[in-house]
């Protein structure tokens, strides 16, 4: 009998959420890539460092997520860049608010779907970052 191949499903409960994990590891490299640029756009002083100590947040949840991926997958993910930046300052903290905002609701949606207490943990924790990272773009936004 030939030696044949086949696909063997992963035995790990929160596999499910691999499709997720992409779109969260390719959120947050966009996310690094667009607060680089928005930090370069921001006056000097308190909005530019604001927003990259945001940025280091998000290159943190990314380094996460890809490990998450792999440890669900077996597998990794290149990331790839999914949303453009906008090239002016106020549009790219509106754009920032809403896309964090979008990102708490997601994190807690997954959160809730994990089944590993540890993810689930660090999913809430994450959007928690999320959510702080938001009000601060709304703070920059009204301050201006």
């Amino acid at each position: 009998m030939p030696y044949e191949f086949y696909y063997r499903p992963s035995t790990n409960p929160d596999a499910a959420l691999a499709g997720d994990l992409i779109k969260a590891i390719n959120g947050e490299y966009s996310a690094i890539i667009c607060y680089d640029q928005l930090a370069k756009l921001a006056p000097a002083g308190e909005a530019r460092s604001r927003i990259l100590e945001i940025r280091k947040d998000e290159i943190r949840h990314l380094h996460f997520f890809q490990q998450e991926y792999t440890r669900v997958t077996g597998q990794t993910h290149q990331p790839v860049q999914t949303e453009a930046c906008k090239e002016d300052y106020k549009a790219g903290l509106v754009s920032s608010f809403k896309d964090e905002q979008n990102t708490v609701d997601f994190y807690l949606d997954l959160s809730d779907r994990a089944q590993d207490p540890r993810l689930k943990e660090q999913l809430r924790r994450i959007a928690m970052d999320e959510q702080n990272h938001a009000v601060w773009f709304l703070y920059l936004m009204s301050n201006q």
